[in-house]
């Protein structure tokens, strides 16, 4: 296949790499990523002024193009024809955080993902719960490795109309995950709170900060699964219309 690889940490994130060097082996590889750190920045479309685009090269030589833009701006500019080449599939990732419950509306390398399915082509988030900030791409293969042998196995012609992928994997070392499971979002618990400053000028500030989120699943969601060791595949429908709460609308005297 071709595949499209962006993220939202930046090109030069060793998430990025660890997935040019693993995928690279199987398949041809096209990058167009952030040239810098757009972690939670959610679905962005720039219309507001322009997009460039620059070459530059991976840490071990492999070249790229980075964008200013948003992830979700690379993958359109990329399927709109910066990217000459048909693409058969958008991989976003590796995120050096797992993306479980509602995170997936505020992540870039979702909402990436959920680009490119928007663009007609078939879009797989992939993020890996480190619990750290790991700087070498190889703290990152064996979870590229996973999640290429998974790759081989998914039927990308059979993922229904709407559907984005989010992958999630737990940090094992060695690579023993424990296998697979296809799970639903689970509950996601922020912790934020909010921190105030003063500025030179006494012009009030404002920080969102706080502790990690944790999070309450079951068994078969992705916060139960990545907990016991499983990788999380969850297939997430873009039509967020919502069957029941029309019924209620329904009864209304509209």
């Amino acid at each position: 296949m071709h595949i499209l690889l962006c993220n939202d940490d930046g090109v030069t994130h060793p998430g990025l790499l660890a997935m040019v060097q693993t995928l690279g082996k199987k398949h041809k590889i096209s990058i167009l990523a952030p040239d810098t750190n757009w972690s939670a920045c959610g679905h962005v479309k720039t219309l507001h002024r322009p997009l460039l685009v620059k070459e530059v090269n991976l840490a071990d030589g492999t070249p790229a193009l980075a964008c200013d833009g948003a992830p979700s701006d690379c993958v359109a500019i990329a399927l709109l024809g910066v990217i000459e080449e048909p693409i058969d599939l958008v991989v976003t990732g590796i995120n050096p955080h797992a993306n479980l419950g509602h995170d997936v509306t505020y992540s870039g390398t979702v909402t990436s993902a959920i680009e490119a399915v928007y663009g007609g082509v078939p879009g797989i988030a992939v993020s890996l719960e480190t619990g750290g900030d790991f700087k070498d791409e190889k703290d990152f293969l064996p979870a590229a490795e996973a999640f290429s042998d998974l790759l081989d196995r998914f039927k990308l012609d059979e993922i229904p109309e709407k559907t984005v992928l989010s992958v999630n994997l737990p940090y094992i070392k060695d690579g023993n995950f424990k296998g697979v499971q296809i799970t639903r979002l689970g509950k996601r618990i922020y912790r934020d709170e909010l921190i105030r400053n003063m500025g030179p000028k006494k012009r009030e500030y404002y920080w969102i900060g706080g502790e990690h989120p944790v999070g309450e699943g079951d068994v078969d969601t992705d916060i139960g699964a990545i907990r016991e060791g499983y990788i999380s595949v969850t297939p997430l429908y873009l039509d967020m219309s919502s069957a029941e709460a029309r019924e209620v609308l329904k009864k209304w005297d509209l």
